[in-house]
C-alpha cells in the first residue's frame, strides 16, 4: 500500500505530535514533511499531500475536507503565540500587518476586527521577510509561531487573539486541524489518534528531548496552560462560530 502523505506545521506547538508520530513508529507507515502553515494547506488544496495539520480558516476551501483526529491545535484563552503588537493602543492603530504564515491567524484578526472591535484599519499582507522593524506608530502587526518568542518585551501592547476570542465569545478556539483531503481507512485514523496521543501523554518526555533548543522558554507553562490539544466540544462550537463569521466577512 502506498504510504499516505502528511504535512505537518514546524511550530513549537507542534513538537508533542511530531514525538507522537515518531516514538510511536507510525513516522514509518506515513511520507511526512514540515512546513509552516500556510504551505501546509496549499500542499492540501493542491493534493500534493493526503493529511495536513492545516489552519482552520483553510477547511472549508479543501475538496473532500474531513477532519480526521480528536486532536487539534487550540486554546481555552490565552495562546501566547498568536499576538498582534503595536506601539500605540488598539483604539489608536489604523493599520495591521498580516502575517502571512497563517491564514486561520490573518481570518481572525479581521473577524475581531470587525464584528468585536467594531474597527476600520488598512490591511496589509506580508511576505517572506516581513520584519518587525514595520510594526511602529500607528501601524500594527499579527505575529504568529516561535517569532512571538523573539519579540517578548520589544512592544508596550500586546494582544492576545485566542483570549480576545474567548472574551467577546465565551468559546475556545482552534487555530489548526489534522484534515484528510479524500477518504481514508478508519485503521489508518485511529492508528494516527495514537499515535498523537503518545506524544499528548509523554509530554515531560517531549519537553525532555527539546528543552536544550529553547532554553528561554518556560515550556511546562506553554503546554499546559496555552496549548489545548484535544478537539472537544468548546472547541468544536467554537470553530463553527468561527466559519460563520468568517463567512459573513467574505460575503
Amino acid at each position: 500500500m502506498k504510504k499516505v502523505k502528511i504535512s505537518a506545521v514546524s511550530y513549537l506547538n507542534t513538537k508533542p505530535f511530531i514525538y507522537g508520530l515518531e516514538h510511536s513508529g507510525f513516522v514509518n507507515e506515513i511520507e511526512l514533511s514540515l512546513d509552516m502553515p500556510s504551505l501546509c494547506a496549499a500542499k492540501l488544496i493542491e493534493d500534493e499531500v493526503d493529511v495536513g495539520l492545516v489552519p482552520v480558516a483553510v477547511i472549508p476551501q479543501i475538496p473532500g475536507a474531513e477532519i480526521i483526529s480528536n486532536y487539534c491545535i487550540g486554546a481555552c484563552g490565552p495562546v501566547r503565540t498568536v499576538v498582534l503588537v503595536s506601539e500605540v493602543p488598539l483604539e489608536q492603530v489604523d493599520t495591521i500587518i498580516l502575517d502571512y504564515q497563517s491564514r486561520t491567524s490573518v481570518m481572525l484578526a479581521r473577524v475581531l476586527a470587525r464584528f468585536f472591535w467594531k474597527k476600520e484599519v488598512k490591511w496589509l499582507k506580508s511576505e517572506p521577510g516581513y520584519h518587525i522593524r514595520d510594526i511602529r506608530g500607528k501601524t500594527a502587526g499579527v505575529v504568529i509561531g516561535d517569532r512571538v518568542f523573539e519579540i517578548d518585551g520589544h512592544y508596550p501592547h500586546v494582544y492576545d487573539l485566542s483570549q480576545e476570542w474567548a472574551n467577546y465569545t465565551g468559546l475556545d478556539f482552534v487555530f489548526a486541524c489534522w484534515t484528510a483531503n479524500k477518504p481514508l481507512p478508519e485503521e489508518f485514523k485511529k492508528a494516527l489518534n495514537e499515535a498523537l496521543a503518545v506524544g499528548i501523554d509523554n509530554m515531560s518526555d517531549v519537553i525532555k528531548e527539546i528543552a536544550p533548543q529553547y532554553p528561554a522558554y518556560n515550556l511546562e507553562k506553554y503546554y499546559s496552560r496555552d496549548i489545548s490539544y484535544p478537539l472537544d466540544g468548546s472547541k468544536r462550537k467554537g470553530l463553527k462560530l468561527f466559519w460563520n463569521y468568517a463567512k459573513k466577512l467574505e460575503s
